[in-house]
């Protein structure tokens, strides 16, 4: 949020609180000639203006404001100012005490919020190095070694030993392009430096759009997909979403052994789209379920380059799913394998939310 629009939205709220203060106290003392409460209710509007609003400022007005009106249509003489009463100093020592205390709390409260969230990132960047430290240079030496091979025998290896080495320059160098396509990604959404520009897509288009490159680079794993027969348009951001699409059903290919089905199913409930990748594979251990979205692997993980990018892409998946307000999950599939899920609101209710 911008600067001009958080004072803008901490006046609004500090005239809006003030003015139904002073609305219901009207009220009360109209309907039941009682003017016992309205001390307590202003007090009550300056906390909550002191506790919503940023700073000190709005509070202090907030209170000063208060004490202006009890004196000015709640004291006698009744709309008329008595500035030096000490029922009028009395209320404005105790607002001003309320406004400046619940200010203090509230300030440090969100110096705490943000050095949590600070550190909770550094957390995340933490684990992503840790993951992809060493896993980056293997993929790297392999293509390095094939490519030496290629250039110092050419004339002497088989065709089909140099089929072979380029098939896994290839598949390296595609490997190595998710993978930073994924900490992008994560630092992108991250850093918030990036307002997410969300379009209205065509649910249909995009399943298409992200089976024709899965395909493209997995010809021989079929998947059976399954969306509404209807025609369904959701706000997103189409190229991240697929991205997700992508890692999640590569993460099944890659590391669901024993898999014969995989599955894209997509659901709509209550104005939102349910996305699932479905699998019937070996499954995943239960202690690893929490930390498949941290990018955090547990240190008896297998240390090969796919592993590593399980966590990162999974990182990544939940990076971009709550950048667009959603949820992400994993579950066990009954019968054997796991599903990941993830929902997506049909409608925009925050526009330029980052």
């Amino acid at each position: 949020m911008k600067k001009s629009q958080k004072i803008l939205f901490d006046f609004a709220f500090t005239f809006a609180t003030l003015s139904l203060a002073f609305g219901v106290n009207l009220a009360l003392q109209e309907l039941f000639d009682t003017r016992i409460m309205i001390p307590m209710i202003f007090v009550l509007g300056v906390f909550l203006v002191a506790w919503r609003t940023r700073g000190y400022f709005w509070g202090i007005a907030a209170s000063l404001i208060s004490v202006l009106a009890v004196n000015y249509a709640f004291t006698y003489p009744y709309w008329a100012f008595d500035l030096i009463s000490p029922e009028c100093l009395s209320s404005a020592a105790v607002m001003l005490i309320v406004s400046i205390m619940t200010s203090t709390l509230t300030t440090q409260l969100k110096k705490q919020e943000q050095m949590k969230a600070e550190a909770e990132r550094e957390r995340m960047r933490g684990n992503l190095l840790r993951a992809v430290s060493h896993d980056l240079r293997t993929p790297l030496t392999a293509i390095y070694g094939a490519c030496s091979a290629l250039l110092e025998n050419y004339d002497e290896l088989p065709r089909e030993t140099q089929i072979r080495l380029l098939t896994d320059i290839r598949s390296d160098a595609q490997w190595l392009v998710r993978m930073v396509e994924n900490l992008l990604s994560v630092t992108r959404i991250d850093a918030q430096r990036v307002r997410l520009t969300k379009h209205d897509t065509v649910l249909e288009e995009l399943i298409d759009a992200a089976l024709v490159k899965f395909h493209k680079h997995y010809p021989d794993q079929p998947v059976q997909v399954e969306i509404p027969d209807r025609f369904v348009s959701i706000p997103m951001d189409a190229m991240l979403i697929e991205q997700v699409l992508m890692n999640l059903l590569e993460n099944a290919l890659f590391h669901a052994k024993g898999m014969k089905n995989l599955w894209l199913r997509v659901t709509i409930s209550d104005s939102r789209a349910l996305f699932q990748v479905e699998d019937d594979g070996c499954g995943i251990p239960p202690e690893r379920m929490k930390e498949l979205f941290t990018g955090n692997l547990p240190s008896d993980a297998p240390t090969d380059s796919r592993s590593s990018n399980m966590g990162i892409g999974l990182s990544a998946c939940s990076a971009i799913i709550k950048a667009h307000g959603g949820e992400i999950h994993a579950a066990h599939r009954p019968g054997g394998g796991t599903i990941f899920g993830f929902t997506l609101e049909m409608e925009e209710a925050h526009h330029g939310k980052q």
